[in-house]
């Protein structure tokens, strides 16, 4: 067991040292003890950056914060008594989170042993690279520039940071994402001669992404796919011509029209056999295992119904006859891609 006489004399030599500082006796000791547990000035919660630095760079952010006030006592016992107590730890940068009112006591202690702010950042499922690029460059507390970002390489996916964080470190922890439910999704696939690589099964999963947002007719947009790559019959797929057309956007301000299904920059699917030649966004983990993991059916075309579904169909007479319904007369603007129209 430890002798505690060490730590009480410590404790007796700073409470002394205070009072000395202060002006001695009782008094000293009581305006002492006012300063360090009174509340402080701010009069609501705040998350407060504190950068790095010497102590009389913290001491001037904490008053522009409004976390201590502005006079000397209270800077002067702020710094004492966090020299005095230099054992208990060091005060750390970044950013955290105070109560109104926070006390020195508080403040000290948050800077010691609190936990830094965490923040979000959201990549939804179906954006393109430039499209991340455009939200990571845009993200509070973030640093240094984007990297350079390949289309699909990134994982859809919600991740935590912390203020100071680079974005080349997020970057790459989306990626590892990716990469590994690639790895997952390849080694557990339902093998199908249409894909021969992880990078076959990403590039489909990033066109079912754009068909399709939902769950119950992701595996099924994925099977006509695949059936049509096994038959030999282009895929005919809209998304893939509006990426072209946008150079990588993936978006168009207007409604994609016939003279554009013959621009080809290597992803139009109207004009080229086969897959495009890479993803046409990111395609989250629900896609690529739906690529995967497709099920076995006879489905060759679907059309958009207009309010996000879609009805699939085995024979070009039928699909086309779905066409005429909901083309001629849709809910809403038809959306979506009609494979063999």
């Amino acid at each position: 067991m430890s002798d505690p006489a060490p730590r009480l004399i410590r404790r007796f030599i700073a409470v002394t040292v205070i009072l000395l500082l202060v002006g001695g006796g009782a008094w000293g000791f009581l305006q002492v003890r006012h300063i360090y547990r009174a509340p402080g000035p701010m009069p609501v919660a705040a998350d407060i950056v504190i950068p790095r630095g010497n102590m009389q760079m913290t001491v001037a952010t904490l008053r522009a914060a409004h976390l201590i006030r502005p006079d000397r006592m209270t800077a002067f016992v702020f710094r004492h008594i966090v020299q005095l107590t230099h054992h208990q730890g060091a005060l750390h940068s970044g950013e955290y989170s105070f109560p109104a009112g926070a006390s020195l006591h508080q403040v000290i202690a948050i800077l010691r042993h609190g936990k830094p702010v965490q923040h979000v950042i959201t990549v939804p499922e179906g954006l393109t690279a430039a499209q991340i690029r455009d939200l990571l460059a845009a993200a509070p507390g973030m640093t240094g520039d984007v990297p350079v970002l390949g289309e699909g390489e990134i994982l859809p996916q919600t991740l935590s940071y912390r203020y100071g964080d680079q974005r080349r470190q997020i970057v790459a922890r989306y990626r590892i994402l990716m990469q590994n439910a690639l790895q997952k999704a390849w080694e557990t696939r339902i093998p199908d001669p249409a894909l021969t690589s992880p990078r076959d099964l990403l590039i489909l999963a990033s066109m079912v992404e754009r068909e399709t947002g939902r769950e119950d007719e992701r595996a099924r947009v994925a099977r006509v796919f695949l059936n049509r790559l096994n038959r030999g019959m282009r895929l005919q797929s809209d998304p893939t011509v509006i990426y072209d057309v946008s150079q990588g956007e993936g978006v168009l301000p207007h409604p994609l029209t016939r003279s554009e299904l013959a621009f080809n920059d290597g992803h139009n699917t109207y004009a080229q056999d086969g897959l495009p030649s890479g993803p046409i966004c990111a395609p989250g983990y629900a896609a690529i295992m739906a690529v995967a993991h497709a099920p076995q059916g006879d489905d060759l075309y679907f059309v958009a119904k207009g309010d996000g579904s879609h009805v699939f169909s085995t024979t070009l007479k039928a699909h086309l006859a779905e066409v005429r319904r909901y083309r001629h007369h849709p809910p809403h603007p038809a959306k979506g891609t009609v494979p063999g129209e």
